[in-house]
This record gives structure tokens, sequence and C-alpha cells, in this order.
């Protein structure tokens, strides 16, 4: 029983170090990444996330720490929604119409031409995800993808996107929240950070 533990324990953190040596190799897919969030918290736009499941978390994850990790001293601050939070208004469309439309549903309150969407998916065929990309791309905005597996239709519709070389959604997923703090850290380290941790 033991024995077997250790050998899972040994391939989940040997997947995710084999995934994080790549995507290092592609480190210009994250530099695109982070130089396009900073012209949006530059130029005053804003920036939108979503997922489900534990994608959604990393989502919400990520604007937490753009709202307040991420400032920096003479630098204008990020705004930043998670399209996930709002669980009524999601509740409300799901009901009333489709799962599929409520990341959607609430882009077409707030989406304006330059902000940037960012959308969370293990597989990259979230419908609903998918489907309100489509409309930002459409629309204007920056569409930036971060997946795994194959990408599924992240590719075809992103203009920059991030793919997690890997099958096991638990790997990818934590994998996807070590990459929102590389390019928070990376926003960081460009500036005066406003907050330290000791």
């Amino acid at each position: 029983m033991l024995t077997k533990t250790k050998d899972v324990i040994g391939s989940f953190l040997k997947e995710q170090e084999s995934c994080l040596v790549q995507i290092s190799e592609q480190s210009s897919i994250l530099e695109k990444i982070i130089k396009i969030l900073i012209e949006a918290r530059d130029k005053g736009k804003k920036v939108y996330t979503m997922g489900n499941g534990g994608s959604a978390s990393t989502a919400s994850h990520l604007v937490s720490d753009l709202l307040k990790t991420a400032i920096t001293k003479n630098n204008k601050r990020f705004s930043a929604i998670s399209l996930a939070d709002n669980i009524p208004v999601m509740l409300a469309w799901s009901n009333d119409t489709s799962y599929d439309d409520v990341f959607v549903e609430q882009l077409k309150n707030f989406l304006s031409k330059g902000d940037v969407i960012i959308g969370f998916s293990g597989s990259g065929k979230s419908k609903n995800v998918v489907k309100a990309m489509m409309h930002g791309k459409k629309n204007g905005a920056v569409c930036i993808g971060i997946t795994g597996m194959s990408g599924g239709d992240f590719p075809k519709i992103c203009d920059v996107c991030l793919i997690v070389p890997s099958d096991d959604m638990l790997a990818i997923e934590s994998v996807h929240v070590t990459i929102c703090h590389c390019i928070v850290s990376a926003i960081r380290s460009l500036g005066k950070p406003m907050f330290t941790y000791e």
C-alpha cells in the first residue's frame, strides 16, 4: 500500500516537473502574456478570467493576485474580474438559457475593445469558455488561452495559447496555478512591489 502510494506521488510530481521544463523552453509564450497584461493595465483596459471547476478557482486566484499582489509603485493598478465568481448570475443564465451562456452573457454587459480575456480549460473544449472567447474575438478583445492536452479549440481562437503538455487533468490544473504565479512574479519584478512577504 505505502509502496504504491509512494509510486503515485513520484509519478505525479515527475509529470509536473516535465511539464514545467517543457514550458520553460517556450518562455516566449509567457513573455507575450505578460506583455499583453501590462499593456492592458497601462491603458486602463479590463482583464476577464473564466473557467469551470478547478479552472474556475484558478481564474479567481489570478484575479486576486492581479488586484493585490501585482500592485507596483508608480504604475496603474489592474482592473480584473473573474466571471466565475458571481454565482447568482451564473445560475440565472444556466436556468433561463444554457450553462454554455454563463460567461458570454456576462461579457456582453462589460466588454470593450482592447480588453483581455483569459480562459482556463484543461482540455480547451469547455463550451462556455470557447463561446465567450469567440464573442470576445469578434468584439476586439485580446484572447489568451491556458489549457492542456491537445489544446482543443483554444489554438484556433486565441491570440496567445499556452498548452500544458500533459493529459493528466490534475497535473494540468496544478501547472496552471504555477503559470499564474510566474506571470504575477514577473510583473512584480518589473516594478517596485507595493507589498512584500516575509
